[in-house]
């Protein structure tokens, strides 16, 4: 009989869970709507019997493990503590929870770790014993592999890379804080640049006019590849302040690389140049052309689910 794991994705409006073996294949995908369910027993019934229907009819199939990823989970206590783009308030003890509906070992991390342990096992750092991930959505996440292992830390929150402050004194953040490297260097934040300098240029763009609620980070780097002023200031801002944070980064781990995932990385060479640029001007000798940008191994379409799945099949040595 095969063995097979589920990997989960939270996500504070969606949550997506699959079947993945051990190549990192995904035989079945399904999905809950997060906001539907505002008591956390009733989700990890929901989940359950998800899960219950995937592995229905596949007799071949062994559910060996379940890893999950989601906002402000601790590695060390199988718990999501005081997230603040999901409904369940304080500390929640997921894994347990989990652990007593479904008879299999529950693990749960942030969702960066998940997409560090999944660019370790499936993707571009198969053969890396020190790298980090950065994910570039709504928000900017971190998840750090040194001599091959995660960092988690004393508290099981290590690698809030995108809450360093780059900016003292700058735009306010979701955490409470000023100046945190995820409000300039993340799509919301390349949003929020763009906003911000079209008040301020007089040159003609094509972003004009476009409320932003309606702006993506798709949409500018998409006008920056046409040379649009704006847009093309705006991204290289961007990656100014995301060269800084990275250059941050490498001297207290010297990773061998710096992968970039989510929406803000499918910018591609419209990013990923500028980012090269500053990291050369900026770097600390030490550590000049040791660390590759690179973008991440995975598909962008399921490697959150493929990042959770990892992390439980790391656990089970499978």
């Amino acid at each position: 009989m095969k063995k097979v794991v589920v990997g989960v994705d939270i996500g504070g409006t969606n949550t997506v869970f699959g079947l993945v073996d051990n190549t990192g294949k995904e035989l079945a995908e399904g999905h809950l709507k997060t906001t539907d369910y505002p008591v956390v027993k009733d989700f990890v019934t929901a989940l359950v019997s998800g899960i219950g229907k995937l592995m229905a009819g596949k007799k071949d199939l062994e559910l060996a493990g379940v890893g999950i990823g989601a906002p402000d989970a601790n590695f060390h206590r199988g718990t999501i503590e005081h997230a603040p783009n999901l409904a369940w308030k304080g500390i929640v003890p997921l894994a347990d929870l989990i652990k007593k509906e479904i008879k299999v070992p529950v693990v749960l991390t942030n969702d960066a770790n998940a997409a560090a342990m999944g660019e370790m096992v499936f993707g571009g750092a198969k053969k890396m014993k020190d790298f980090i991930v950065l994910t570039l959505g709504t928000g900017l996440g971190s998840g750090i592999v040194v001599d091959g292992k995660l960092v988690y830390g004393h508290t099981g929150f290590a690698g809030e890379v995108g809450h360093m402050t780059v900016v003292p004194g700058g735009r306010e953040c979701g955490c409470g804080r000023k100046g945190c490297l995820e409000t300039y260097a993340s799509a919301s934040g390349l949003v929020k640049t763009v906003s911000l300098m079209i008040s301020e240029m007089r040159e003609d763009s094509i972003l004009r006019g476009v409320p932003p609620s309606k702006l993506s980070s798709k949409q500018i780097a998409e006008a920056a590849a046409k040379n649009d002023p704006v847009a093309v200031k705006a991204m290289e801002y961007t990656a100014e302040k995301l060269g800084f944070g990275i250059v941050n980064s490498i001297v207290f781990t010297s990773p061998e690389a710096i992968f970039l995932f989510g929406g803000l990385a499918q910018a591609g060479e419209m990013l990923f140049a500028p980012v090269r640029k500053y990291l050369a001007k900026n770097n600390y000798v030490l550590f000049k052309n040791t660390v590759k940008i690179l973008p991440s191994g995975i598909s962008e379409s399921n490697g959150a689910v493929l990042g959770s799945a990892a992390l439980i099949l790391n656990e089970l040595s499978m």
